[in-house]
């Protein structure tokens, strides 16, 4: 950045080199004019709204550079306050754990009765000296220490997996809303959306357009008017 900004200089250096050069011409001029020439009086008249208006140009530019810069240093500060921010909220946030689904998992499901590997991995010690008896012979196990080796391998019974549940009941009762709610919603639209019944769905208009349609024939053979009986004025 140091050697583009040596390369370019700054434009309010550019612009007063350009001002230089025009008054060093426009002085120039002047001379070889002389000092009674109408000239000379005009050139000092727009000499001096020259500087002016050069004055109010340098102005300009000098209060642009500076809001560039305030700007530029308030949407650093801005940018650091932010990213602090953030990083202090991710520090409050724990790091949720990521399970390896590369090692076995156990799952209780119906279609696979024996996991990759048994429900409960870290044993206590009465839980291991547990484990050492089930080596032994089975007629020595009561009923609630094979109880409690069946509950170290697997979390649930095939009886407890097919238990039903009352699962049914919040999905029946989800459907019952959003039924309600869409009866709501109809019939707000047809009391405040939807116009108003159209007049020609109102029976003496119906019963007024079959008459006319009786009255001009429509479809004498084998159409509308073809059943109706004109001498009895009735249906057929």
């Amino acid at each position: 950045m140091r050697s583009s900004d040596s390369l370019c200089p700054p434009p309010t250096s550019c612009f007063l080199r350009i001002v230089t050069v025009c008054g060093d011409k426009s002085r120039d001029e002047a001379a070889k004019a002389g000092p009674d020439s109408p000239f000379l009086s005009g050139f000092t008249l727009s000499l001096s709204h020259l500087q002016i208006q050069r004055l109010h140009s340098l102005i300009a530019m000098l209060h642009l550079t500076v809001r560039g810069r305030v700007g530029s240093l308030l949407a650093r500060r801005a940018t650091a306050a932010l990213s602090s921010s953030s990083s202090a909220r991710m520090a409050k946030h724990e790091v949720s754990e990521t399970a390896d689904m590369s090692q076995p998992m156990y799952w209780d499901r119906l279609d696979i009765p024996l996991p990759d590997k048994p429900y409960k991995d870290e044993l206590t010690g009465s839980e291991k000296s547990l484990k050492q008896k089930e080596k032994g012979p089975w007629n020595q196990l009561t009923k609630e220490e094979k109880i409690a080796l069946y509950r170290l391998t697997f979390c649930q019974t095939y009886a407890e997996m097919k238990q039903p549940t009352d699962e049914w009941k919040t999905i029946f009762g989800g459907i019952l809303f959003f039924l309600g709610f869409t009866g709501l919603v109809i019939w707000w639209q047809r009391v405040y959306v939807f116009p108003k019944r159209p007049r020609t769905f109102d029976e003496e208009w119906q019963a007024k357009q079959i008459k006319r349609m009786l009255d001009m024939r429509i479809n004498p053979v084998h159409g509308f008017s073809s059943k109706w009986d004109y001498e009895k004025g009735q249906w057929k």
